[in-house]
């Protein structure tokens, strides 16, 4: 049975509660901690009221979220890839509660995805590592094989390589997201094959990785989704960052001043939610000349002139069919709005995604 947390300051709002279901410990420095400060943030700059519930199997996280919908909650950050089928199947039952799922991968009924480019930040970060490898070989630790989790990962790959077209890669998934012990355990064999410079995207199994880097000379860590230079603070050269609090707040926002719609989102560095957070203290690590090539990187794919990795499929946000009175209209507004982009068409299923630098809603 899931334990629901309920937190509310002085003077809640009593006519607006925001739910947020996380897949693990919001004590992992990382993905989950960061959605559960936004939450906190909603709190304190909003005064909504607020809950919390961790859900890691698929029957536990349906549970959460049709408990939170029947509840009539306003609004659900179900905080994953792997909420969007439970969050669609739940808003149709209940379409008053506005569902957004971080990493989702399309608009249904009242289900918004918000979508992070981390691999912007950690194409930046393997450039950084490219340069400053010494054995050629890097590594990457992720929690599972996620389709987001990838992208990451093929960004830190194609980001080293342009510095170093030799660059060798080793990855390795947990099958966990929460096994600190694994994490270590993976990180030491990688080192003793060579790896010298780390990336990951495993949340709290990657406590373990940071211990491996402290435990191993000469070997460095890259954070992911949070600033984790505070982990290990003399491994650390800089961190692949989503600011998940600002993102939330916006979307808490919207829904407090009733102007919220269900559509995509999507973050990358132009936004500033998403963006690579070097480590002052390790900056003497980086000669000029790199650090001059990365922010030339940054500039690039900010304006749209670099893609860091191409998104498979599974990941390019969309729109479920509209109703078949609205499709032609729908297609012809589709088609126009897209003109002036290679003239790509878009139709009423596949509706492309646009980042936002500017407020949302």
């Amino acid at each position: 049975m899931m334990a629901f947390t309920a937190c509310s300051n002085s003077a809640p709002d009593p006519g607006v509660r925001v739910g947020l279901i996380t897949p693990g410990s919001i004590a992992d420095a990382a993905w989950n901690s960061g959605a559960y400060a936004g939450l906190q943030r909603i709190r304190d700059s909003l005064g909504l009221a607020i809950s919390h519930v961790e859900a890691r199997t698929p029957a536990e996280q349906d549970e959460a979220l049709r408990a939170y919908a029947s509840q009539g909650y306003d609004l659900v950050f179900a905080h994953g890839f792997e909420f969007q089928g439970a969050a669609e199947r739940v808003s149709a039952q209940y379409p008053t509660t506005a569902i957004v799922v971080t990493s989702g991968s399309r608009t249904q009924g009242n289900v918004s995805p918000l979508i992070f480019k981390l691999e912007d930040a950690s194409y930046l970060a393997g450039m950084v590592a490219g340069g400053l490898t010494r054995s050629g070989i890097l590594g990457f630790v992720g929690g599972i094989e996620l389709p987001p989790i990838k992208a990451a990962y093929e960004g830190w790959v194609n980001g080293a390589r342009a510095v170093n077209p030799k660059i060798q890669t080793r990855e390795i998934y947990l099958n966990s997201f929460d096994d600190a012990a694994a994490g270590r355990e993976a990180a030491l064999a990688l080192v003793r094959i060579g790896v010298d410079m780390f990336h990951h995207n495993a949340d709290a199994a990657a406590l373990g990785l940071f211990q491996a880097a402290k435990e191993s000379p000469g070997v460095y860590v890259f954070g992911a989704n949070a600033d984790q230079s505070s982990l290990a603070p003399e491994r650390v050269p800089g961190s692949a960052v989503i600011d998940l609090p600002r993102a939330l707040l916006l979307v808490a926002k919207a829904v407090k001043a009733g102007s919220f719609t269900p559509k995509v989102e999507v973050f990358g560095l132009a936004s500033g939610v998403v963006r690579y957070e070097p480590n002052p203290a390790l900056a003497a690590l980086v000669p000029p000349a790199l650090e001059e090539r990365v922010r030339a990187a940054a500039d690039s794919i900010a304006a749209g002139t670099l893609v860091p990795a191409a998104r498979p499929a599974s990941m390019q946000a969309r729109k479920r069919e509209a109703p078949r009175a609205l499709s032609s209209a729908l297609a012809l507004d589709a088609a126009q709005s897209h003109r002036g982009h290679g003239g790509r068409r878009s139709t009423p299923v596949m509706v492309a995604s646009s980042e936002f630098s500017a407020p949302l809603w």
